[in-house]
């Protein structure tokens, strides 16, 4: 079993912003376990950051599959004693629909990922995080949850309409909420990266990764002086 003084757990990292958070966080010394459902790509991503000098290790986990998440947890209880960081990055987006063109069955494979996976693997690590001095999760949501940026016809997150995937982060946001209030002790966070460039918009963002991850970092590396119950981007607290 390895003996470290920092341990995280990047969902989704395999490529993008996950991948970036783990690149930075591991570059502070920690062992930062690299979580995705492709093995393949997860393991070369993996590989790639640990010859970069990185102390990196890929975990097999699909945030879908109670059977992939269970057995994500029994492999990392093999490596490590405690979980300190859970970083929850896995997400999907959908298609650009009008809301009045979105049917129910549309929404439940972004809230399969982006809503029940995330409890989903929160709930499976709890017993390994309460078991840190200092436990953080981060929820990876998204500027397109704010209902007061929404409501803001000056803002850009105003004109963009895409019922599936805003409502699915701010359904995550209010579980950022709950589990903040729930769990006390615990540094429990919302990140909105803002729009880096990624394949989940076609490379089309108008921030970089290394600028999205930013959030993420800070909230993944909070003391015992941090928030909890919050919504950041980069620049500081996102209205609700």
């Amino acid at each position: 079993m390895t003996d470290v003084k920092t341990v995280a757990l990047v969902t989704g990292a395999n490529k993008g912003l996950g991948q970036e958070t783990v690149r930075r966080l591991a570059g502070r010394g920690w062992l930062v376990l690299l979580a995705a459902r492709d093995r393949g790509r997860g393991e070369h991503a993996a590989d790639t950051l640990a010859a970069e000098g990185l102390d990196v290790e890929f975990v097999e986990l699909d945030v879908t599959s109670e059977e992939s998440v269970a057995a994500a947890v029994k492999a990392v209880a093999g490596r490590v004693d405690h979980l300190d960081v859970l970083v929850n990055n896995a997400g999907v987006g959908g298609p650009p629909l009008d809301p009045a063109d979105t049917e129910a069955g549309m929404l439940r494979e972004l809230y399969e990922v982006n809503v029940f996976g995330q409890v989903r693997v929160t709930h499976a690590f709890l017993p390994m995080l309460r078991k840190s001095e200092q436990p953080r999760i981060v929820m990876v949501s998204s500027g397109l949850a704010s209902l007061t940026h929404a409501g803001d016809p000056t803002r850009p997150e105003s004109g963009f309409l895409a019922l599936d995937y805003a409502s699915s982060k701010a359904a995550l946001n209010m579980i950022v909420s709950q589990y903040a209030r729930a769990l006390p002790g615990f540094k429990v966070n919302a990140a909105d990266p803002g729009n880096p460039a990624t394949d989940m918009n076609g490379h089309t963002g108008i921030h970089t990764v290394a600028e999205g991850a930013g959030a993420i970092i800070r909230l993944a590396t909070l003391d015992h002086d941090g928030p909890t119950g919050g919504f950041f981007d980069r620049n500081g607290p996102v209205p609700w």
